[in-house]
């Protein structure tokens, strides 16, 4: 068996973590795998448009392996990082026609964080759904019309898109994974790796690098809590908090308003205000992420799992599941819980 090759693209002020954190994941890999007469399992390299070393956005340097011309043959991955220095790496055209053409031969395609820019002004984004940082959804949205921009998710895995779209560049070889931002690039490389060498390696990877979990790709950029705005009142803040410890009590407007000390009336006005949504709307949502995040670590039924979140019966779980994620508590299952491998 041949060795996957992963390749990374950096530039002047690319943000180090992008690198070292799926460099990491990959290079864990190789150690465990080891690899047989024919080569390593995994061989991970770095490239940049010019020979020496690369400063990133925090002023740490890197040597990367090969310069362009250097990367020839067939690659299991290549992998442009983001940063600071993004949008003028988007002005190397040099850099990005190579990328361009380099993708053709890749197994996947893929991106951490701002490094979808990179990949967008390639013309390797046309036609497919793609996430970056939280911050920049929106610019990618509108630089690139012809991508489909997810905010959402922490990482995207796009198996279709046309090969012959772009912008005269041609269009990604294969699959394109791209990531939101920064540590998102580690559960990225995570879940490629767990798509080549079972969940049981990813795992094992994820234990060594001391993460509290592999988080799939559905899982959102953000909680309930971050994601609301946070109320300036106290009382408020308080009922935030005593909803994320009490999923499973009574949190309906008349008990949260009694805790914050309003009338229903003025504390549903003032939470909406100051939250950015309805009582109703925050509590299900805390609920259905409380929901999710027990259908991807345990093995416990949805049943259990209603009752554990609030929702009561395994039938309401399933109504507001459906209608929130988009599928059911079972195939949301299916797809995101560990398996063994």
């Amino acid at each position: 068996m041949s060795s996957r090759r992963i390749v990374f693209a950096v530039f002047p002020g690319f943000q180090i973590l992008d690198l070292t954190g799926p460099h990491e994941v990959f290079t864990q890999a190789g150690r465990l795998l080891g690899g047989t007469d024919a080569g390593p399992a995994v061989v991970v390299e770095t490239v940049a448009a010019r020979p020496g070393p690369v400063a990133s956005s925090g002023g740490l340097a890197v040597c990367p392996t090969l310069t362009p011309e250097e990367v020839t043959g067939p690659l299991d991955a290549l992998i442009a990082v983001g940063g600071k220095g993004v949008q003028e790496a988007c002005e190397d055209r040099d850099f990005v026609d190579w990328l361009a053409r380099t993708s053709r031969r890749a197994r996947r395609t893929a991106s951490v964080c701002s490094g979808a820019f990179l990949l967008g002004a390639a013309g390797l984004l046309e036609g497919r759904r793609a996430v970056t940082h939280w911050s920049r959804c929106a610019e990618l949205a509108e630089r690139f019309p012809g991508v489909t921009v997810d905010p959402a998710p922490i990482f995207v895995r796009d198996t279709g898109g046309d090969s012959a779209a772009g912008d005269g560049h041609g269009g990604a070889g294969g699959e394109v994974w791209t990531s939101a931002g920064i540590t998102a690039g580690i559960d990225l490389a995570l879940a490629m790796v767990e798509a080549d060498h079972g969940a049981a390696t990813a795992r094992a990877i994820a234990r060594q690098m001391v993460m509290f979990v592999q988080r799939p790709g559905g899982q959102a950029q953000f909680s309930t809590q971050l994601s609301a705005q946070r109320p300036g009142r106290p009382p408020l803040r308080d009922v935030l908090d005593w909803i994320a410890d009490h999923l499973n009590g009574d949190l309906a407007v008349p008990a949260l308003a009694a805790r914050a000390g309003m009338s229903e009336r003025n504390f549903t006005r003032v939470f909406r205000a100051e939250v950015g949504r309805t009582p109703a709307a925050y509590v299900e949502s805390a609920r259905i992420e409380a929901a999710r995040r027990l259908i991807e670590s345990t093995d416990g039924t949805v049943e259990a799992i209603a009752r554990a979140c609030g929702f009561g019966t395994a039938e309401t779980l399933h109504r507001s599941f459906k209608r929130t994620v988009r599928v059911t508590p079972g195939e949301y299952r299916r797809h995101f819980a560990p398996h063994s491998a």
